[in-house]
């Protein structure tokens, strides 16, 4: 089976080297979006495409990645809110199980019913242990998903459910506030979190300027995900890739 993504995330990750990924939204992708976004993307030294959403209405997850595949060489992932959200045109999948959740549905019920389905791409899995943590106000995923959030001020529940993950094998943690958070996942919860576990680490949600991502960096994140700021600012995109030139100097 193909692992060149998560071979490069885990390299980049044990060499202290940070990266960036965007979260698009099919509901979202229109021609003009998709090129705005790519164009963006090589400026800000994107790593790789995240796509998915915690609920499609309109949008359609093939033509979004056939979009970005005419268009960029960037990686491209699924991040799926259900067993529906997949395409065999992606490069990869994150095959998430909600850990902070106590619902069977999102931590193994989803999965058993796409695992047959994803046997028959050549799609890259990705084992992920996935957190969403409290941002101030519930979110789509947070409601969709039937699940509490992990409390903002509750670290050690964070580090304890990450090492979980660990254990049980998966091979990159993410820890989401969720789309549009009002607040974004804290330092002090980032770096307990990098204290108990070795996994490359993911952070996302509420990540809006330039200061919130270089907390989240400096914090231990290898990774953060940006979704709705990116879309909404050319010259935010263009400062985020020279922040990151800078961290990892």
């Amino acid at each position: 089976m193909n692992k060149s993504i998560i071979n490069k995330i885990q390299n980049t990750a044990k060499a202290n080297q940070k990266q960036l990924a965007v979260l698009i939204d099919p509901d979202k992708s229109s021609d003009e979006y998709i090129q705005s976004i790519c164009k963006n993307a090589k400026l800000a030294q994107v790593s790789f495409f995240l796509v998915g959403g915690s609920l499609l209405t309109d949008g359609n997850m093939d033509d979004t990645i056939s979009q970005l595949k005419q268009k960029t060489d960037i990686p491209i992932i699924i991040f799926p809110g259900s067993s529906s959200q997949i395409s065999k045109h992606a490069d990869g999948i994150l095959f998430l199980s909600l850990l902070s959740s106590r619902n069977p549905e999102m931590l193994i019920g989803q999965q058993v019913v796409a695992a047959p389905f994803l046997k028959k791409t050549n799609l890259e899995i990705i084992s992920t242990a996935y957190l969403l943590i409290d941002s101030g106000e519930q979110t789509t995923a947070s409601y969709i998903s039937n699940s509490q959030p992990i409390p903002a001020n509750k670290a050690e529940i964070a580090a304890c459910t990450a090492l979980a993950g660990e254990y049980m094998g998966m091979q990159v943690l993410y820890l989401d506030g969720g789309s549009g958070a009002k607040n974004p996942v804290s330092a002090e919860m980032i770096s307990k979190v990098k204290e108990y576990t070795k996994n490359p680490l993911l952070i996302g949600g509420g990540i809006n300027t330039l200061e919130k991502a270089k907390t989240a960096w400096n914090a231990g994140a290898d990774v953060i995900v940006v979704g709705n700021a990116f879309e909404q600012d050319d010259s935010f995109c263009l400062a985020l890739g020279e922040l990151l030139s800078e961290i990892n100097q």
